[in-house]
């Protein structure tokens, strides 16, 4: 059974969602003009971008059942484990854990789209628990 709330799972992948939409700083040395006056700006990734800090941040006030159900997911939602195994993969994640689960996590570059696989996999809807968010 999983061990998290799908909405959970949901805030976790809208904020993925906005880390793997940064892109690096823009702005050319050689100009005056400012990358901050450009709308598009919001999506550099600049030093003191809280977005990353957000991600890792609620990843890390999750229990570790909670962390163990993430992992799981992704794992089911990137084919490693099938949904009937969600139970093996949990345990799994749980015995296998030796790093900070946030920094794992983060460090994959289709973490949001492996949740909403793993979440789909499971039956349960990736829009509805993202739209329970609002």
């Amino acid at each position: 059974m999983l061990e998290i709330a799908p909405e959970k799972v949901a805030h976790v992948i809208i904020k993925a969602r906005e880390w793997d939409a940064k892109v690096g700083n823009w702005t050319d040395p050689n100009t005056t003009a400012d990358s901050e006056d450009d709308p598009a700006a919001v999506l550099e990734d600049s030093r003191g971008d809280p977005t990353r800090g957000e991600l890792a941040g609620f990843i890390a006030t999750l229990n570790d059942d909670e962390q163990a159900s993430l992992v799981a997911l992704v794992w089911i939602g990137r084919g490693t484990y099938e949904a009937e195994e969600l139970d093996e993969a949990i345990e799994t994640a749980r015995d296998e854990r030796v790093n900070s689960t946030a920094r794992y996590l983060i460090g994959m570059p289709l973490l949001a789209d492996y949740l909403e696989e793993g979440l789909e996999k499971l039956g349960i809807s990736a829009d509805d628990a993202k739209n329970d968010l609002r």
